[in-house]
């Protein structure tokens, strides 16, 4: 045999084998379709892409297509707090841009004041409808945020009647151009006592709170293209991408375990909980629209409101010391614990699975893989990494519990620097007439005459006597002692109120700049250096 044969033939050998190898190697890949028809990962994934991904992925193949379009449950959730065209961003430009934010509205003096705040949403609810034929995606929808947009009350009412909506949780925290009058009277008519059978389809509510901190990215940003007038010189602009996705994947990290470490707001986070003053017609429409749609709030439940299960047992259980209740009902924007003095309230705890379901409120943020009640007010144990709930109810509903209060019911009886409070049974704030009086009578001496010579003298002497004592006042255990400190308790008072051991004078360590436990910010004045220089005119 020829040796050059037998070299051809042994060198052709091992090429034979790496292409039969990679020809296994092409046919084990794993593709993103066959990683999506899983059913787990699909429905874990999902909720994180926005819709116009969801679109272009359906628009990639066919198979991709029916993957998308056939998938109970594909666009359950809908976030357009991100989309571009569903921004209102009308604040410095032209009204019409040519159609380049309305898409859907012609301005003209014909022009509603609906139409016109609600144009960009609407035009992007139109473009999500069905066309030749296909999908309606609207109708797939039962979880919708619009955090954040310009969302009016005609289109939430829309969303509360129109049959194409079958939205179940809604989320429209710190919208714009909301007419919340106008959107109580469409609440209350559409859970009124004698509407139809199965209406409203809207189970839960998003509105009082703020709006979800968005998650900070950890893929690095792409560097900027040839044609921008700012370029950094060498390789600044890859060492800054690399810097900063570096930095936002140690704040999602961080931002991730804060979550973890405080838990929910109400049951877990002690204070206020609602940023913004409730008005008393939301409490009223949330008394009417109670056992329909739940709330991302909740009623007070203090003893001077006609709903607390305490009303009418507690002597004087107002919010001031005039014991007067200020309204029948209030929404509560407080989360307090257990009283100082008996560890309880009047009206006991608001406690997951064992209260009435109507009174346990929506919890932040938004749920993304359930659109239940149970899991948007299901709380979170401290320290797990439960996302919606589910998994965590065994272990935090021993903590989760919380007593809800309004401003005016822990009104001189809550301290904002140690949270700590106390209840009506334990303390009665003091009005301002019982302290005048106690004062009066404190400082009044009053000397009684008596026959017996030696009993004046004694009774003389016992009343100078008591005119030194102190006096028995009644006095506040809430107090402010700061202008700009809010109230406290007397051991916060005493923590952070001072004297100065130099200058005699009070002060308070929270607010004097440059002042230590036992000096205030007097001996940080810098000498002045020579005379005045005189002022020309």
């Amino acid at each position: 045999m020829d040796p050059r044969g037998v070299e051809q033939q042994h060198t052709r050998a091992p090429s034979d084998s790496h292409e039969v190898e990679a020809t296994k190697t092409t046919t084990a890949t794993t593709t993103l379709l066959d990683l999506l028809s899983n059913t787990v990962l699909l429905r874990q994934t999902l909720p994180y892409l926005p819709v116009s991904a969801l679109l272009n992925l359906a628009a990639a193949s066919r198979a991709f297509r029916g993957l998308v379009h056939e998938t109970p449950g594909a666009f359950r959730h809908l976030d357009l707090t991100r989309v571009r065209a569903a921004q209102f961003d009308n604040a410095d430009g032209p009204v019409d841009r040519g159609g380049e934010v309305w898409r859907n509205v012609q301005v003209d003096e014909n022009l509603s004041e609906d139409d016109f705040y609600s144009g960009p949403l609407r035009g992007v609810f139109r473009s999500l409808r069905p066309r030749r034929g296909g999908r309606d995606v609207l109708r797939d929808v039962r979880t919708l945020v619009l955090d954040g947009l310009s969302v009016t009350a005609e289109l939430v009412n829309d969303i509360l009647v129109d049959p194409g909506f079958r939205v179940r949780v809604l989320s429209i925290r710190e919208v714009r151009n909301l007419n919340e009058q106008k959107l109580m009277q469409s609440l209350r008519y559409a859970c009124r006592p004698t509407r139809p059978e199965g209406t409203p389809r809207l189970q839960a509510l998003y509105v009082f709170g703020k709006k979800d901190a968005p998650v900070p990215s950890s893929s690095p940003s792409p560097p900027p293209s040839s044609s921008s007038p700012r370029r950094s010189a060498g390789g600044g602009a890859t060492a800054g991408a690399s810097v900063g996705a570096g930095w936002n994947h140690r704040s999602q990290h961080a931002l991730k375990e804060s979550m973890r470490a405080e838990g929910d707001d109400w049951y877990h986070r002690r204070g206020r909980v609602l940023g913004r003053a409730v008005g008393d017609r939301w409490a009223e429409t949330l008394l009417d629209c109670r056992g329909v749609i739940r709330f991302d709030a909740v009623l007070c439940t203090a003893p001077c409101h006609q709903n607390s299960p305490a009303f009418g047992r507690v002597p004087g259980g107002g919010g001031g010391g005039d014991g007067v209740a200020r309204s029948p009902w209030a929404v509560a924007t407080f989360a307090v614990g257990g009283c100082a003095s008996c560890g309880s309230a009047p009206e006991g705890f608001t406690v997951y699975g064992e209260s009435p379901a109507e009174t346990l409120p929506l919890l932040s943020p938004v749920p993304l893989h359930s659109s239940t009640l149970r899991s948007a007010t299901c709380p979170r144990a401290v320290g797990s990494e439960g996302g919606d709930g589910e998994g965590s109810e065994g272990r935090g509903r021993r903590t989760a519990r919380f007593v809800p209060r309004c401003l005016e019911c822990i009104r001189e009886r809550y301290c904002f620097s140690c949270d700590q409070w106390w209840c009506e049974a334990c303390y009665r704030v003091p009005g301002r007439e019982e302290l005048a009086a106690a004062a009066a009578g404190a400082q009044h001496v009053h000397i009684v005459a008596d026959d017996d010579a030696g009993a004046g003298a004694n009774s003389l002497i016992v009343h100078e006597l008591a005119a030194f004592e102190q006096p028995k006042v009644k006095t506040r255990k809430i107090t402010r002692s700061c202008w700009e400190c809010d109230l406290n308790c007397e051991t916060c008072i005493a923590d952070t109120q001072k004297i100065c051991k130099a200058c005699g004078g009070g002060y308070c360590i929270v607010h004097y700049d440059g002042s230590t436990e036992t000096l205030c910010d007097c001996m940080n004045i810098p000498p002045r250096l020579g005379p005045t220089p005189p002022v020309v005119y």
